[in-house]
């Protein structure tokens, strides 16, 4: 069950690659970052950003992601690292990115941090014909009957 609810959210991350994330005990708010994925790369995503944000200066951290339909829901937790290889800055260079500094790959406030991956928790939203028989009648539901939750190493 891990493995395919791994594989359903990194499917969905695919398809909306928009995060929310924070450092640990901070005490700051998490704030929205889209994260760049690479599909051999399992174990870790990248975010640009600049030298004085709040994730700036790396450590641990949680990033919190819902898919598009609300179907898959993921609190994943690891370490932010500054991204020092000029080929992965590189790599997920875009147009869009680009439009975020005004000096483009050259801005002197531009950082990029990869978030190595440790653990998450997942749920998955599936109901069985059951599950959703209970929900609009209002019967008492079993949470399995609603969709597969997992906590996985990464």
């Amino acid at each position: 069950m891990s493995a395919d609810i791994t594989h359903e959210m990194w499917k969905a991350m695919a398809d909306s690659p928009n995060v929310m994330i924070s450092l640990v005990g901070t005490n700051t708010h998490s704030e929205p970052m889209h994260a760049q994925l690479d599909k051999d790369a399992d174990g870790h995503f990248w975010f640009y950003t600049t030298k004085t944000n709040r994730i700036a200066k790396g450590g641990r951290a949680m990033a919190q992601f819902v898919s598009k339909g609300h179907d898959l829901f993921a609190c994943i937790a690891g370490t932010l690292v500054e991204e020092s290889s000029p080929a992965i800055v590189d790599k997920y260079w875009s147009k869009p990115v680009e439009a975020w500094y005004e000096d483009g790959r050259q801005d002197a406030s531009l950082k990029m941090m990869r978030f190595e991956l440790s653990n998450a928790e997942i749920w998955s939203t599936d109901p069985s014909i059951k599950g959703m028989f209970k929900l609009v009648t209002g019967q008492t539901v079993d949470p399995q009957e609603m969709g597969e939750h997992a906590r996985v190493r990464m």
